[in-house]
């Protein structure tokens, strides 16, 4: 099976997409045409009881997107790294989020299984710059990238970000990323379309390939759990000014 490249779906200014939560495959639907195409859908393990469930909800929205993504859920769970695995196992859905500790073993593990896929690995700020938490401990920026590209690993993600606290650090990581041969960063936490603009621009310039804000709580519908089309079509509105 061949790998799905983030450099290969469609990007506005051939840098930027979003992943944004879909509840069913009709959310999808809404989704993608007020994102215009530029949306990864996804779910989260934490969604989940049963493994099966899980994985019906993937071939469900594959019917209707080529890729989707499985977060970990619960603010970025490591815990939870184990079920998205399996579930991505059952699946196949193109992308998954895992703590970067898992995130190797985890992209071998599917690799073996003839299942070739996006594996992002999750850090965190460390609240200065040049530095990011892996596990709870500081590593430099440097250190880390040259690791993730020695783990195979070639997506990063960055959460929380609390929309533009982390910001500084976010647009040093993307940078040193873009420099060493990292294709993604992915960003997430506290992202809206009031500050999606201002994230944006600040990253613009650091020539990172492929930069996928998760946006979530911001777009999702609290009573049905829905991401709002509307929501999606305004922060594609503020990106493009």
């Amino acid at each position: 099976m061949q790998k799905m490249n983030l450099k290969d779906l469609r990007k506005i200014d051939d840098f930027l997409l979003f992943n944004f939560l879909a509840k069913d495959q009709e959310n999808v639907k809404e989704i993608i045409e007020a994102g215009e195409g530029y949306i990864v859908p996804g779910i989260v393990s934490s969604d989940f009881e049963k493994i099966e469930e899980g994985i019906r909800k993937v071939e469900e929205l594959k019917e209707v997107s080529p890729i989707v993504s499985i977060g970990l859920g619960d603010n970025g769970n490591p815990a939870n790294w184990d079920k998205v695995l399996e579930i991505a196992e059952g699946s196949s859905p193109g992308h998954i989020n895992q703590p970067f500790e898992k995130s190797s073993y985890s992209c071998g593990y599917l690799q073996a299984k003839g299942l070739d896929q996006i594996v992002n690995g999750l850090v965190a700020p460390a609240g200065k710059v040049g530095y990011v938490k892996v596990a709870g401990m500081e590593i430099k920026v440097e250190n880390l990238v040259d690791l993730a590209l020695s783990m195979g690993i070639n997506s990063i993600k960055f959460m929380p970000l609390k929309g533009t606290t982390h910001l500084e650090e976010l647009v040093y990581l993307c940078e040193i990323a873009a420099e060493k041969g990292i294709t993604a960063i992915e960003p997430a936490g506290g992202i809206s379309a009031d500050n999606i603009a201002v994230i944006v621009d600040a990253v613009r310039g650091t020539g990172i390939p492929v930069f996928m804000p998760h946006i979530f709580g911001s777009t999702i519908d609290k009573e049905t759990g829905q991401t709002i089309p509307e929501e999606v079509a305004k922060i594609l509105a503020a990106v493009r000014g």
